[in-house]
């Protein structure tokens, strides 16, 4: 690895632990004042990590994770990145973590309407650079000149007066070296709110919106300008599920976040998220979690609180 990259790879490290030591959830992401800044840091092995991730590039900083992401997968190493296109399901398996050497990595969400502006001024997408096929979920060795724009991100967590004034020039030096890489055709293809992607973004973001009412598939169908058939076809084709499996996935994601993070007890989650029935919601969440609701979270706040032992262990150490 370039002797530059590997520096500013180790001060990345440096800054997300010192971040983390104070800020974790149970599931060892890191939130942060930064709008779409988030950071991962986690102390063991994990599988079984389910997210509908809007699209993103996170930084592989150590450790390695496995994603899968639809019908693609990939593991992603040191220095890696891996670039979410749309607003899709994802599973995450950490492969490699300890105490000593935990899985760290920094994710900042994309904006389409940044990729959209950059792409017209950089020219568009020629015909024959058109990406054939869909693809979500993209593996690019990350360049130093990114790794300086998510650095200066990371920084304005403690300055919120500098935040506003310098977030979106940052952001936009982002989004161009992403255009830039080898992934920039398929991300400006994808940002096209023309293409069958930015169409079916108006759909998933009416899901988001309202994923716990009943939402018809022809309102859907109309948001994405699509016939019902031609709707259901490109909407499986780019999540793997049918706009129903996809809703419920952003409930049972929401309901396991609210147990974790709220206390909620399962059947207040259940009903929080629009489910009707908790035994419904039960073997839902059984299926996709693989341990009841209950099991599951007392399994999580368990690590958690094993995780933040061990942060603070750490922290006496070091104050010896």
């Amino acid at each position: 690895m370039d002797p530059i990259k590997r520096e500013r790879i180790e001060l990345l490290k440096r800054a997300v632990e010192a971040y983390a030591n104070c800020q974790s959830s149970s599931e060892g992401t890191v939130e942060t004042p930064v709008p779409g800044l988030r950071m991962k840091y986690i102390t063991a092995p994990r599988s079984g990590q389910h997210s509908i991730y809007r699209p993103l590039v996170c930084v592989i900083l150590q450790g390695t994770q496995r994603m899968t992401v639809g019908r693609e997968e990939r593991v992603f190493f040191p220095g890696q990145s891996a670039i979410v296109s749309a607003d899709m399901p994802v599973t995450g398996q950490i492969l490699t973590a300890s105490r000593d050497e935990p899985f760290i990595a920094v994710a900042v969400e994309l904006e389409m309407a940044t990729l959209r502006e950059l792409a017209a001024q950089m020219g568009g997408v020629r015909p024959d650079q058109r990406p054939s096929g869909t693809c979500n979920l993209f593996a690019a060795d990350t360049e130093t000149a990114m790794l300086d724009s998510i650095l200066r991100l990371i920084q304005l967590i403690n300055r919120p007066e500098a935040m506003q004034l310098l977030r979106p020039g940052i952001m936009q030096e982002l989004h161009y070296w992403l255009l830039s890489g080898p992934h920039g055709a398929a991300l400006q293809t994808l940002s096209d709110p023309n293409s069958h992607a930015g169409r079916l973004a108006a759909a998933i973001a009416i899901l988001r919106a309202e994923y716990r009412s009943r939402v018809p598939v022809e309102r859907l169908a109309s948001a994405a300008a699509m016939s019902l058939t031609a709707f259901h076809k490109h909407f499986k084709q780019m999540t793997s599920l049918t706009p129903g499996q996809y809703q419920k996935r952003l409930r049972l994601i929401e309901a396991r976040r609210l147990m974790l993070d709220e206390g909620l007890s399962a059947t207040s989650a259940a009903f929080e998220v629009g489910y009707e029935s908790v035994s419904q919601f039960t073997h839902d969440y059984g299926r996709l979690f693989k341990a009841p609701p209950k099991r599951d979270a007392l399994r999580i706040q368990a690590a958690s609180r094993w995780i933040n032992e061990d942060m603070r262990g750490d922290e006496r150490a070091n104050a010896a």
